[in-house]
């Protein structure tokens, strides 16, 4: 799996001054073919961390004069002095990015930031543990992780337009910020189960144990099911052999199963005596999405694994081998060469990076909303592919007409075209679309593109320059590639669900309404397209690029994957989090210490360094209070915000993080992400309403086809185009007139 390939970044040249957790930022540019060179003047205390936020970069001691001129990109922290002005005035296409955990243009600009403090402020603590205790801290450093996911992709967009029209860019990059966009966004795309309700409408308390994606005991241990399609109840229902119980049409409808007191227990009686593998087997053959619950060891030796070869030995250490496939060859860890390549003479720049460029976006749910929705908000055309027999999952909503506040949140600035691709006639008319596109995304299970005839070597052979991502929840080869996957499978295949427990109840499973790891895939898919878009200058080919989420997921737990095969656990030392209770109403806030320094702030301001006095301490206080007492003396400390304090908290308002966008056909406003990343040389995001399925047939087939009016009636009429239906317009302008009466008297 690791065959020879040209990497789309070969030939970039990547200074990497950034220390911590988010030296994982050019790991990703590595392992893409960059010739990442780490200055080690501030090397890290674990030889392990070191490791992994490092592996294929090379290493030098101090920073030169020839490392800064040579350099396509130069990440740093932020608060390094560096004379980028003289840099740029002789490097003009320069990209650099200034890291922080939290920018450096808000009053909390001085804070300290730690894992759980980005989850306090990123509101993902809020939906993490069990109704009635505390917050549990997730597991690992999935806040840093999916932080640094986020920049890695904000630097590949910033150097593809730099390459392409000769004009640099400097960004500010925050950690907050990358965790709050890529690991589970309150104000994102949700998962299909919500039917679409946003998250700021959740209870202020935790979610109810087991509250969604059930997870339920067997014989040896326990299994997850995903019942979220209708087609997937049936084979339920048939496989627990048709219970009379549960006849009805009505469970058919996702919230109907979920009041039921008596489904769950049912299907926990019909699991109980059978194993782990027999119920996956078995589960898998009716078609319904289940997994076992394993741990981190269990799936690392898992056949699957071995067949991808998705863990390697580095240095005697085993870590993930790396999180991207390109053009069938996994992006392994490995010190790229420094040679330069020759790039085409620069075009005019534009306000956005991918403007001009013309996508067709297939995906579905979560990941493949994601992927379209980033490159359309850089000016991208994204034209979304639907249809009636096979709709997109997150079109099951509380309204009727198959749109919500979540809908249009992921899926902004695309147009809808209603396409039978099944249809001899509607396959033909998309290969003519594909002859025209740069990019097709997808993340079906695999095969699913090859049964269609729309695979990339079909694809390819017509448009040679054509760039194709696919995504899928266990990768397109192996014993497990057939499986059908959604994010809380991966997370319990992987070991995540198992390690995010309370630690004195085994059965506290506290991941079920978290999205992950689909936003942060989406993002890594849009990364590994815009660096074979950068290939595509240098040689004018295009590429496919394939992202496993149980890879992604792994790749975030490095140091736990290097640490279980190294036999070394994390230094055994007094408590580094806390989640305490303050005055008021279930508020919560949490400090973390990392340092002796750390320790003696706290002892000045709280008169001891004890858990016990710390609490009670911050029982007396607001959180707002004890989080800006324990900051201003330079501790790391933050109250837990929910989904609904966001965009009050000072930090947000300050940074002008979130903008409203008002949608034709929702009564709310849709609250959203302004920018990928704050940027010097590239606009926010368009504004355009998310489509109705089939919204803009007749216009898209005008548009690329060149169809007219009779000829795309008569396509209507023989089911090959889909248009949307008057009944599901009608009832989306009554849902728009409210919108627009309610904005009138307000």
């Amino acid at each position: 799996m690791s065959g020879e390939v040209d990497r789309p970044l070969a030939g970039i040249r990547v200074v990497d001054l950034v220390n911590g957790p988010l030296a994982a930022i050019t790991r990703y540019l590595a392992e893409l073919g960059a010739s990442v060179t780490r200055v080690d003047d501030s090397r890290a205390e674990d030889v392990v961390d070191d490791l992994v936020a490092n592996v294929g970069k090379r290493r030098a001691g101090a920073l030169s004069d020839d490392l800064l001129e040579g350099a396509n990109v130069i990440v740093f922290d932020a608060g390094r002095a560096l004379d980028l002005a003289s840099l740029r005035a002789r490097r003009p296409a320069l990209v650099s990015m200034a890291v922080s955990d939290f920018g450096t243009d808000t009053s909390l600009s001085g804070w300290k930031a730690s894992d759980l403090v980005l989850h306090a402020l990123s509101a993902e603590l809020s939906r993490s543990g069990i109704k009635g205790r505390a917050p549990l801290p997730p597991p690992g450093q999935l806040a840093y992780q999916c932080a640094a996911s986020q920049a890695a992709y904000a630097l590949t967009v910033s150097l593809y337009h730099a390459l392409r029209t000769g004009t640099g860019d400097h960004l500010d990059f925050s950690a907050l910020d990358g965790a709050v966009q890529a690991l589970d966004p309150g104000y994102g795309i949700n998962g299909s189960a919500t039917l679409g309700k946003p998250a700021h409408l959740l209870p202020r308390d935790r979610p109810l144990k087991g509250f969604q994606y059930p997870i339920l005991p067997c014989a040896d241990g326990h299994v997850r099911i995903c019942l979220l399609a209708k087609r997937q109840w049936q084979g339920m229902f048939r496989w627990m052999g048709s219970p009379e119980a549960f006849a009805s049409p009505e469970f058919e409808k996702t919230g109907v199963r979920y009041k039921s007191p008596d489904l769950i227990p049912a299907i926990a009686a019909f699991f109980a005596g059978q194993t782990r593998a027999n119920l996956e087997r078995d589960g898998q053959a009716h078609g319904v999405p289940i997994s076992a619950v394993l741990d981190l060891d269990e799936f690392m030796a898992c056949d699957h694994v071995v067949a991808r070869q998705a863990v390697i030995e580095v240095d005697g250490v085993k870590l993930p081998n790396g999180v991207v496939t390109i053009d069938g060859a996994r992006m392994a860890p490995a010190v790229a060469s420094s040679k330069a390549q020759a790039w085409p003479e620069p075009v005019a720049p534009s306000a956005r990076a991918f403007e001009g460029l013309k996508v067709l976006d297939l995906g579905v749910i979560v990941v493949g909303a994601e992927q379209g929705r980033l490159l359309a908000d850089q000016g991208a055309e994204v034209i979304k592919v639907e249809s009636r027999a096979f709709p997109d999952g997150s079109r099951q909503s509380y309204l009727s007409y198959g749109l919500s506040g979540s809908f249009a949140a992921g899926h902004r600035n695309k147009r809808s075209l209603g396409l039978n691709i099944r249809d001899p006639e509607g396959r033909a008319l998309f290969l003519e679309m594909a002859a025209q596109a740069d990019v097709i995304l997808s993340n079906f299970k695999p095969g699913v593109m090859e049964s269609l005839g729309i695979d990339h070597a079909t694809l390819s052979a017509i448009n040679p320059r054509i760039v194709m991502s696919d995504s899928s929840a266990f990768g397109a080869t192996g014993p497990w590639a057939e499986r059908m996957g959604y994010g809380p499978l991966v997370r319990a295949a992987t070991g995540l669900t198992r390690a995010w427990r309370y630690d004195d109840d085994p059965e506290s499973f506290s991941d079920s309404i978290t999205i992950y790891p689909d936003h942060v895939a989406g993002r890594i898919g849009a990364m590994a397209v815009t660096a074979l878009l950068i290939r595509r200058l240098r040689t004018g080919r295009g590429g496919r690029a394939s992202v496993a989420q149980s890879e992604v997921m792994l790749s975030h737990f490095a140091a736990e994957v290097a640490r279980a095969s190294h036999g070394r656990a994390p230094p055994p030392e007094a408590w580094r989090d806390g989640v305490f209770p303050a005055a008021g109403d279930d508020e919560w806030c949490v400090v973390s210490l990392r340092s002796e320094a750390d320790r003696h702030a706290l002892r000045r301001v709280v008169g001891a360094q004890d858990e016990a006095s710390v609490g009670a301490w911050i029982a007396e206080r607001s959180a707002d209070a004890a989080m800006e007492t324990l900051q201003a003396a330079g501790v790391a400390a933050a109250r837990m915000l929910r989904v609904s304090d966001l965009t009050d908290f000072a930090y947000y308002r300050e940074r002008g993080f979130y903008r409203v966008e008002r949608h034709p056909y929702l009564a709310e406003p849709v609250v959203a992400e302004r920018a990928h990343v704050a940027s010097k040389a590239l606009d926010d995001a368009c504004v355009a309403p998310a489509p109705l399925a089939g919204e803009h047939t007749a216009e898209v087939a005008a548009d690329w086809l060149g169809l007219d009016d009779p000829r795309i009636a008569a396509l209507v009429a023989a089911g090959v185009l889909e248009p949307v239906d008057d009944e599901t317009l009608a009832a989306a302008r009554v849902g728009g007139g409210d919108a627009a009466e309610k904005r009138q008297t307000a």
